[in-house]
């Protein structure tokens, strides 16, 4: 059980980050827009045009090393938008530095490595949150509060696809990209999100059997995955995921068929209220409207409204949304669906060590 340190009053939530490439920015992004709640204090990374950078850009303190870094902060969280695969050994030093730990997704690429997460941040008594931010998106919140009001009844089959595209030189941008020690593949890196609804929406897997490929790509991970699931409910699904579309992102969607319900959030990143039709009529059909956005975007615009929810709990006014346990489902189901495509056999979960 966590015990927290005491909550942040008087004053504004302290925030360091590692890590400033591409995500970062989402971030930093979002950490603005919530200026007179927080700051940004402090700034790590091992490339020195990318940390110059951000310190530019931001006013924060620059560090060539977490260790540096973590030595002369006065932050209450950090914030690791690193490669996948250093955020357990990074979130492990933050916390035992008395530190909360922010970590991008997904939290590690070994379910093991996601456990001891979690445990060492028990144990320092500080916070793990783990970036979910498209759960935040309006179209999502939406299809959560009908699930939440059982408005489907009983949930028949579900199916995600993402189908978007991963070009040959964003993986040779930077060497530990599409590895399996930094990275994994589509699954892992760029379908993380959308494994996640298969949890927080429908709820817990009874099994998964999945095929990967690496059918283009120039990478050890797979570029394509197609993912038969069943529900503990006894629903049916599937999740189909490929970084081969041409020529550009086409797809990332959500469709679930059940009893009394059938909806489809489609769109390029879940952004769309593509079909909404249920049995019974309730006052939140007349939001359908304005919960679609547009976007270029595949991070969704969910970034300002997750730092709302760790702002908040940091300050004692709010319990996390997204924490290291709900992490490790997401991880879980990951590593199932690559276990069953390495031993081509079905999956159970819960996972057994």
């Amino acid at each position: 059980m966590i015990v927290p340190h005491a909550p942040v009053a008087d004053r504004k939530v302290r925030f360091a980050l590692v890590g400033c490439g591409r995500i970062a920015k989402s971030h930093l992004d979002a950490l603005a827009k919530h200026a007179d709640s927080c700051e940004l204090v402090d700034v790590c990374d091992v490339d020195p045009r990318a940390l110059q950078a951000a310190a530019e850009a931001t006013g924060a303190r620059p560090h060539a090393s977490l260790s540096a870094m973590l030595a002369a902060t006065d932050a209450d969280a950090v914030i690791l938008t690193t490669p996948s695969g250093q955020h357990p050994g990074q979130a492990i030093e933050v916390a035992r530095a008395g530190r909360h730990v922010v970590s991008e997704k997904p939290m590690a690429t070994r379910y093991e490595d996601g456990l001891a997460m979690v445990r060492a941040c028990d144990e320092a008594g500080v916070r793990l949150f783990v970036v979910k931010q498209n759960r935040r998106n309006a179209t999502l919140q939406l299809l959560k509060r009908a699930m939440t009001q059982r408005r489907f009844g009983r949930i028949y089959m579900v199916t995600l696809n993402v189908f978007w595209t991963r070009p040959q030189d964003y993986y040779d941008a930077a060497p530990w990209r599409g590895t399996w020690e930094w990275d994994g593949g589509a699954l892992m890196n760029q379908a993380s999100h959308y494994v996640d609804l298969l949890d927080w929406l429908i709820g817990p897997l009874e099994s998964v059997q999945g095929y990967t490929a690496t059918l283009e790509r120039r990478i050890q991970a797979e570029d394509t995955a197609a993912v038969a699931l069943r529900w503990r409910s006894g629903a049916l699904g599937s999740l189909n995921v490929t970084m081969l579309t041409y020529p550009k992102n086409l797809e990332g969607s959500i469709t679930i068929l059940g009893e009394k319900g059938s909806v489809r959030i489609g769109g390029v990143a879940v952004n769309e209220v593509q079909h909404w039709e249920f049995a019974e009529p309730h006052e939140d059909d007349a939001r359908v409207a304005d919960a679609s956005y547009a976007t270029t975007s595949v991070y969704g615009l969910g970034h300002p409204l997750y730092y709302d929810n760790v702002i908040k709990t940091l300050r004692g006014e709010a319990e996390p949304e997204t924490d290291g346990r709900s992490g490790l489902r997401s991880l879980e189901t990951l590593i199932a669906i690559y276990r069953s495509a390495r031993d081509g056999a079905r999956v159970s979960l819960p996972l057994a060590l």
